[in-house]
């Protein structure tokens, strides 16, 4: 039977893919339609390794990542029995895969970050090494942070700290610019693979998208850049064997980072997924997670809190299970998609964040968002609002202690009900 003569619609145009995976395990029906189509194709190779070739990175990853098959369907029954093994090993790889603890970012001190900004590197806080040593004495299972040194005797003391300590090292960086910028990307990609990291999270944009833009032109151009960006470090990031882990950071809506994710189509392109980032822009934070977990690299897990106010809302972090969150929910969500992926602390203690979404300046770039996304938020905040707390106005080391607070509370609560 010819391939495009009754292939599902879906499965498009195809293109050779290097893998014969017949049926892979993906979400549901459309992985049968695939394999039962597969096996009209009898034993004919090629058109088994054409016949997937069409998949999405997101549909195609859950299969390579338990298994890369090379396996040769005959008929329905045997495509069948061969789907219902695979999909038992992979239940039981996800069931059996280990439970790691939970790291810190280095953002969730942001106040002793602030307060950095006047002390030399190695004396900082939030210096890589004093950052891995502080959470390492918190029970954390890891730390996520810049590299304050490229030097390899000082990458190399990270590297052999954290592996004694049985902790991970994510590391986090710029994306390159321009072509002039490739070589420094390049550099840090080394130096994090020097120091035992095998992820690079990184942001598109360092603001907010709704404080950001005055013109829907500025807009397009940060989206044009923000591609040059990623084309740039993909490369890069391939022939190094690192992944790259793309916050959704206040800027890109669920649908406008997952087409971004498909438009690169890399193994090397993932997300990290901040489980309460796009409550600013209007999104349901589970329906955030469920969406970007087949990609997810790396995940901020934190728990968030509402307060009205007359132009909209306030959003803050707030100690784990003291928010809106179904934080049991997520994690499993994450689980079931990235079984292995790491979780890092984002608990960030400062004053509430506004959301002007009642402004018409905070639509400027979001003219498409469905009105109901807008009621939903506000019906949420009306049932579930609270008073935020508030902490700039209190001394430096009050500060400080507070903040120390609420990390520990949350890795307590994240031991505790979480299991991380």
């Amino acid at each position: 039977m010819p391939l495009n003569s009754s292939a599902p619609a879906w499965i498009g145009e195809p293109r050779r893919c290097s893998l014969r995976i017949a049926g892979p395990v993906l979400d549901g029906w459309r992985a049968a339609q695939l394999g039962l189509h597969a096996a009209d194709l009898s034993d004919d190779t090629q058109q088994l390794d054409l016949a997937v070739g069409r998949l999405t990175r997101g549909e195609r990853l859950p299969a390579i990542r338990y298994a890369k098959l090379a396996c040769m369907i005959a008929s329905r029954r045997s495509f069948l029995r061969s789907a219902a093994v695979l999909a038992a090993t992979a239940g039981a790889g996800a069931a059996s895969a280990p439970r790691y603890r939970m790291g810190v970012g280095t953002a969730a001190y942001m106040q002793r970050g602030r307060a950095d900004r006047e002390t030399p590197p190695h004396e900082r806080f939030t210096d890589t090494l004093r950052f891995l040593d502080y959470c390492r004495s918190l029970g954390a299972g890891g730390v996520q942070a810049s590299l304050t040194s490229h030097d390899s005797p000082y990458l190399a003391r990270l590297r052999d700290t954290a592996r004694e300590a049985g902790m991970y090292v994510e590391v986090s960086a710029r994306l390159p610019r321009d072509d002039s910028d490739a070589e420094r990307f390049e550099q840090t990609v080394r130096s994090a693979k020097q120091a035992g990291a095998s992820v690079i999270r990184t942001v598109m944009l360092g603001g907010r998208r709704y404080e950001t833009f005055d013109d829907l032109a500025s807009w397009r151009a940060f989206e044009r850049q923000s591609w040059r960006s990623l084309t740039l470090a993909e490369p890069i990031l391939a022939r190094n064997d690192m992944r790259l882990a793309v916050e959704n950071h206040k800027d890109w809506r669920i649908e406008e980072l997952l087409a971004i994710l498909e438009r690169i189509d890399s193994e090397a392109v993932g997300v990290t997924i901040d489980t309460g980032n796009n409550m600013s822009l209007l999104e349901d934070p589970l329906e955030t997670v469920r969406a970007f977990a087949p990609y997810a690299n790396s995940v901020h897990l934190k728990d968030m809190a509402v307060e009205a106010y007359e132009d909209g809302f306030l959003l803050s972090e707030v100690p784990f299970g003291e928010g809106l969150l179904d934080l049991k929910s997520i994690v499993d969500a994450i689980r079931a998609k990235r079984p292995k992926v790491r979780f890092t602390l984002e608990m960030i203690t400062r004053d509430p964040l506004r959301i002007p979404c009642l402004k018409e300046d905070y639509w400027i770039t979001m003219a498409d968002v469905p009105g109901s996304d807008l009621a939903r938020a506000l019906r949420s905040v009306g049932q579930r609002g609270t008073s935020l707390p508030r902490i700039e106005q209190l001394p430096l080391q009050e500060r400080f202690r507070i903040e120390d607070q609420n990390n520990r509370a949350c890795l307590e609560y994240g031991a505790s009900h979480l299991g991380l």
